[in-house]
C-alpha cells in the first residue's frame, strides 16, 4: 500500500465506533478506484466491520496471507491481478478455500460476473451498488458461515454409497474422494440434500440458502448448481431441474 493511501486508510479510521474489535467481523475491501475504496471503507467501519483496503490484486494476496480476513469484498476489474485470477488462486490454496468472497462487478460485465461465480465467489453486487443492500449482503455471506461453524457435532448426511457430507468439518466426499466447495456451494448442498426429493423453488432457495429476499437473482442460482453438478461428478444429474420452478435432490 502507498504512503498516501495509508494516510486516508488512518484518517477514515477516525470515524469508527468505539466498540471493541474482538466483537466486528474483519472485511478485506479490494478495490483499485479510491473514491469507491474510501466510500466502502467509511460506511462498513461505522457498520460495524473492521475494515482494511487494498488497492490491487497482489497486495490483497499478501494482506489474506498474512492476516486473513472473516470476508473478502472484491472488484473484478483490477491492474496486475485481476478478481478473477485472485479468486482462482484463493480456492486453489487449502488455507483459503473457504474464504467468503462477495465481488464487485459492472452491469455490463455479465459474463465476467458468471465466470466469477463458476471460479468460486459467494455472492456478487453490481455497479453502480446500494450500500444497504451490499451490507446485508456481506453479513448473510458471514451468516452462513458461522453457521457451519456452529453445527451440531455428529451431523452427516449421505446419499446411497457416493456422497458423504460432514457438516461440522465442512468436508464432502464423492465416491471416497474429497471435493473442495465454497461456503454457498456447501450450504446449497446441505438444503437440498436435507429436502431431498422434494422441489425447493429459486424463491426459498434465496431465503433459506443465500438468506435474503431479491428478485432477478435466477442467474446466481442457477450458475452455482451448475458449478454443484460439475463437483459431483458423473453423480451431478442428481440435481434435478423442475423446469421454470427450481431444482431438487433426486432420492
Amino acid at each position: 500500500m502507498s504512503e498516501q493511501a495509508a494516510e486516508r486508510e488512518r484518517r477514515i479510521a477516525g470515524a469508527r465506533p468505539s466498540e471493541g474489535d474482538g466483537a466486528r467481523k474483519k472485511v478485506l475491501i479490494v478495490e483499485d478506484e479510491e473514491d469507491i475504496r474510501d466510500l466502502l471503507y467509511y460506511n462498513l467501519t461505522r457498520e460495524g466491520f473492521r475494515a482494511s483496503i487494498a488497492e490491487d490484486g497482489i497486495e490483497a494476496l499478501e494482506k489474506i496471507r498474512q492476516d486473513p480476513p472473516d470476508v473478502v469484498l472484491l472488484d473484478l476489474m483490477l491492474p496486475g491481478l485481476d478478481g478473477l485470477e485472485l479468486t482462482r488462486r484463493l480456492r486453489r490454496d487449502a488455507r483459503t478455500a473457504h474464504l467468503p468472497v462477495l465481488m464487485l462487478t459492472a452491469k455490463k460485465e455479465e459474463v465476467d460476473r458468471i465466470v466469477g461465480l463458476e471460479l468460486g465467489a459467494d455472492d456478487y453486487v453490481t455497479k453502480p451498488f446500494n450500500l444497504r443492500e451490499l451490507v446485508l449482503r456481506l453479513r448473510a455471506v458471514l451468516r452462513r458461515y458461522e453457521e457451519h461453524a456452529a453445527t451440531r457435532a455428529g451431523d452427516v448426511l449421505t446419499a446411497d454409497d457416493f456422497l458423504r457430507v460432514d457438516i461440522p468439518r465442512r468436508e464432502v466426499r464423492v465416491d471416497g474422494e474429497r471435493v473442495t466447495l465454497t461456503v454457498i456451494e456447501f450450504d446449497l448442498l446441505v438444503h437440498l440434500l436435507r429436502e431431498r426429493g422434494r422441489v425447493q423453488t429459486r424463491e426459498r432457495l434465496l431465503r433459506e440458502v443465500w438468506g435474503y429476499d431479491y428478485a432477478g437473482y435466477d442467474r446466481t442460482i442457477d450458475t452455482h448448481v451448475a458449478r454443484l453438478r460439475k463437483k459431483l461428478r458423473a453423480r451431478g444429474d442428481r440435481i434435478e431441474t423442475a423446469w421454470g420452478v427450481g431444482y431438487r435432490f433426486r432420492e
